[in-house]
């Protein structure tokens, strides 16, 4: 196995076991800033003098003699039993039909709920910011006019549509709204409303935002006055 799959593995493990949490490392984000090292020597110093995690000292009361550098060496050696013990039984049990089913499941239903979940996240973020109600819209104007949620005005209706895109495709929001256009401008003319596409871009890490949300959310809030206001 290369260094880089055993790393892997060995993070999995660590994480599931909890064996990087503080009550067995320590708050070692807090303790490092505290350090400031300037190099690596630094902050190993510092962590053999410093740093005291609760189930270190919990050991000492039955070792007194028991150094900062055994305690870490016990913590791996715990890591590998829980990994033999654990581990390489669940990885045996694992069939082909199991592996067939999670990537399934992967592909189709988490990547659909994360998306249906991200879209609702973000017309409650705009119920919030305009003080409306915004209503999902029927299954016939999600096919025919590409609209997933509306406001219901005096005087009308506004369409919106939740485009989820990452931050590499915003160049391309005039290209979507090019080929959004025709649908729009039917709904416009058939229901009788302005039609609005918010982008809910994802960045690295998960971290969501709607594209020009203040441009937009000021539009919005003036096509709603021309439409009689919210009814």
């Amino acid at each position: 196995m290369s260094n880089k799959r055993k790393e892997w593995l060995l993070n999995i493990a660590t994480n599931r076991w909890q064996l990087n949490r503080p009550k067995y490392v320590g708050k070692v984000a807090e303790e490092i800033r505290q350090c400031s090292p300037k190099k690596l020597e630094d902050w190993i110093e510092y962590y053999r003098e410093k740093v005291r995690p609760n189930k270190y000292e919990d050991m000492r009361k039955h070792i007194p003699e028991l150094t900062i550098d055994h305690y870490l060496e016990l913590l791996g050696l715990e890591l590998c039993k829980r990994i033999h013990e654990n581990i390489r039984k669940e990885i045996e049990s694992i069939t082909d039909e199991d592996c067939v089913s999670y990537i399934r499941e992967l592909v189709f239903n988490r990547t659909f709920q994360g998306y249906i979940r991200e879209k609702q996240t973000v017309y409650q973020r705009l119920e919030d910011m305009l003080g409306v109600k915004i209503e999902p819209a029927p299954d016939i104007w999600d096919r025919k006019y590409n609209i997933d949620f509306y406001i219901k005005c005096k005087n009308g209706i506004i369409g919106l549509q939740i485009k989820p895109i990452t931050y590499q495709q915003t160049p391309q929001v005039h290209n979507w709204r090019s080929w959004l256009k025709a649908s729009h401008e039917r709904f416009k003319r058939e229901v009788g409303g302005e039609v609005f596409v918010i982008f809910s871009v994802k960045k690295d890490k998960g971290v969501k935002y709607i594209y020009n949300e203040d441009e937009l959310v000021e539009s919005i809030r003036k096509a709603m006055i021309l439409s009689g206001g919210p009814a």
